[in-house]
C-alpha cells in the first residue's frame, strides 16, 4: 500500500468517527429539547393548578358573601389573565357581567392612595361601586358558581420531586 491510500483511509476513518459524534451529539440534542419541552409543559400544568386553586377559593369565598364582588371581580380578571396554555380563557367573553365591573372599579384608588381622596370623591367612588355591584349581584353570583365548576376538575395538583 502507498501512503496516499493509507491517508486515505485513515481520513475516511477519522470524517466516519467525527460523523458518528456529530450524530450521537444531535440524538443528544434531541433529547434534551423533548425533556425541556416535557418540564415547561408540566411548569404551566403546576403554575395553572396554582392559579385555579386560588380562583375557586375566591369563588366560593364571594359566593359566601366573605369576599366584595368589586374586589373578587378586580382578583379574578388579574389572576386568569396569567393562565397559560390551552387552559387559557377569554374572561370577557365568558364572564361578561364580572368583566363589567372590573372595568368599573379597576380605576378606582384602593389602599393608601383611597385614603389620601377627599371624601366627597371617596363617596362618589362608593356609591358608583355599590350601584354597580347592587346592578350586577346576581348575574355575578351566577358566573362565579359556573366559573367555580369549570376550574374545578383543572385544579389538579401536581407533586414535583426534584431529583438529585
Amino acid at each position: 500500500m502507498n501512503t496516499v491510500t493509507v491517508l486515505a483511509i485513515v481520513g475516511v476513518l477519522i470524517v466516519t468517527g467525527l460523523a458518528g459524534y456529530a450524530g450521537y451529539l444531535l440524538l443528544q440534542l434531541k433529547k434534551q429539547k423533548e425533556l425541556l419541552k416535557q418540564h415547561q409543559e408540566l411548569a404551566i400544568k403546576k403554575r395553572n393548578a396554582n392559579i385555579f386553586e386560588s380562583v375557586e377559593t375566591i369563588c366560593l369565598a364571594t359566593i359566601q358573601g366573605q369576599c366584595e364582588l368589586s374586589e373578587a371581580a378586580i382578583r379574578l380578571y388579574n389572576i386568569m389573565d396569567y393562565v397559560q396554555g390551552d387552559k387559557r380563557v377569554d374572561f370577557d367573553a365568558l364572564y361578561p357581567a364580572t368583566s363589567e365591573l372590573f372595568h368599573i372599579v379597576k380605576a378606582m384608588p384602593r389602599g393608601e392612595a383611597r385614603q389620601t381622596m377627599k371624601k366627597q370623591d371617596r363617596m362618589r367612588d362608593n356609591l358608583a361601586r355599590q350601584k354597580a355591584e347592587a346592578r350586577l349581584n346576581d348575574v355575578i353570583i351566577e358566573e362565579l358558581k359556573a366559573l367555580q365548576s369549570s376550574v374545578r376538575p383543572l385544579n389538579d395538583q401536581i407533586n414535583i420531586k426534584l431529583v438529585s
